[in-house]
């Protein structure tokens, strides 16, 4: 069968190499699509990732028909379509160091137990739309890690996938209003498209001022200055200056999430922070979220059908992950296959 890895530094190539058959614990897959991520070509820049440095599969955003089902295996059968937990095979994370990729015509579950690798999903959900599960519970876990609770006013920075699924969580969640931030008037009408409230240029705009004006005026004696009523900020940038900003304006007792990857390290003031009693969280992959966010993409997909901006067909998936890797050349490339 044909899949895709990393053979050396910023070198992606087509592999020929054996199908896998299902053992009576497994479970076989055809992959149906994937999505592409930034991490892909993170990997590909490094040339792999050890172990298998040079040699990496790639691909972990899958969606999936199921083909064959060992005599083991309870409640899944063959044509069921699934999402997958890429972080939960005994082989190795699935496209992120482990012995195999989705961006391959198929994969072979090991130990395959329903409920934790796979979830089945309904026939009607379009298989780019599916392959979101796993970017989706990223964001939904950067959500929960934030711990919203209802009415709250949210700011999240980054119209991408990430920023634009955790928009989709929050509103889940039961914010009040949630203000999306970027510096792409395409991107910022996309956010307001998917459900944002209200969006700002920050290139454009005072954000500290106008956030004032959606969110009303928080100053207090102790924390004095432009501090907009905000309870949530999530970093879904990955820019120094947005932590900074957040750092330098936040009402008494906000929360600052980071899920975006920053290159570089940022400086924070730390006296200025301390009256604030600014609580900072980190996120990173999706311990519990992978098949929470199922619900929601079942419920509402054709909201999360508009983070999609590119679909090129497997045969192509080289041309996916170049298109990917280009800045600002597309928001999400998803590979789908026949």
């Amino acid at each position: 069968m044909k899949s895709i890895r990393v053979t050396g530094v910023d070198t992606n190539e087509w592999v020929d190499i054996e199908k896998p058959t299902a053992g009576p614990a497994d479970v076989l897959l055809a992959i149906k699509a994937c999505g592409i991520c930034g991490s892909d070509a993170m990997y590909s820049h490094f040339g792999g990732i050890p172990p298998r440095q040079g040699a990496t599969p790639l691909g972990h955003e899958p969606a999936a028909e199921v083909v064959e089902v060992g005599a083991d295996v309870q409640g899944i059968s063959v044509g069921d379509h699934v999402v997958i937990d890429t972080m939960a095979f005994t082989d190795g994370l699935l496209g992120s160091g482990g012995e195999q990729g989705a961006l391959s015509e198929f994969v072979l579950v090991r130990d395959a137990v329903l409920g934790r690798q796979l979830r089945v999903i309904p026939k009607d959900i379009p298989w780019d739309v599916a392959a979101l599960n796993e970017p989706m519970a990223v964001a939904y876990h950067a959500v929960n890690r934030t711990a919203p609770q209802d009415g709250d006013k949210v700011v999240i920075f980054g119209a991408g996938p990430i920023g634009l699924g955790a928009l989709l969580g929050y509103r889940r969640r039961g914010a009040s209003h949630i203000v999306v931030v970027d510096i792409l008037p395409t991107r910022l009408e996309k956010a307001l498209e998917i459900g944002a409230d209200a969006v700002i240029n920050s290139a454009e705009e005072d954000l500290a001022a106008r956030l004032v004006e959606l969110h009303g005026d928080a100053a207090t004696a102790m924390v004095r200055g432009v501090r907009p009523g905000t309870d949530i900020y999530l970093d879904a940038a990955g820019v120094g200056s947005i932590p900074q900003a957040v750092a330098g304006f936040a009402k008494h007792g906000a929360t600052l999430g980071i899920v975006a990857v920053h290159k570089r390290p940022v400086e924070l003031d730390f006296g200025g922070i301390l009256p604030t009693e600014l609580t900072i969280v980190w996120s990173m992959g999706y311990p519990t979220e992978i098949f929470e966010v199922t619900d929601d993409i079942i419920e509402n997909w054709q909201k999360y059908a508009l983070i999609i901006s590119d679909r090129l067909p497997f045969e192509k998936a080289l041309d996916a992950l170049a298109l990917a890797a280009t800045p600002g050349a597309a928001d999400k490339v998803t590979v789908v296959f026949d």
